[in-house]
């Protein structure tokens, strides 16, 4: 198993238009050999923002690796827009390898 996330700051105030943004998208995960469930998940707010992370379960890192190659990713960010004002710097990918 393998865990792939992408933490996320979150401008206060911004986190229902971060969500929708989420919930509108297109991810063509289901298409892809390997992965098996996806979530967004809400963390703490402090003084300057809202954490969120995509969290992403797949049988192998060679199944996400595959996926971060595949049409169906590139399907998926072709109509990604930026979203001024939203988010306080890129996500930080962070990749776990299940091992007990």
């Amino acid at each position: 198993m393998y865990i792939a996330m992408n933490r996320f700051r979150i401008t206060l105030g911004k986190e229902n238009d971060f969500i929708e943004i989420w919930k509108n998208r297109d991810t063509f995960l289901d298409e892809v050999p390997g992965f098996k469930q996806f979530n967004l998940l809400q963390g703490p707010t402090d003084e300057e923002c809202t954490l969120f992370t995509s969290h992403s379960i797949w049988e192998s890192e060679e199944a996400f690796i595959g996926w971060t190659k595949s049409e169906a990713f590139r399907k998926a960010h072709a109509n990604a827009k930026p979203a001024t004002g939203i988010y306080l710097g890129p996500p930080k990918f962070e990749g776990f390898k299940a091992v007990l």
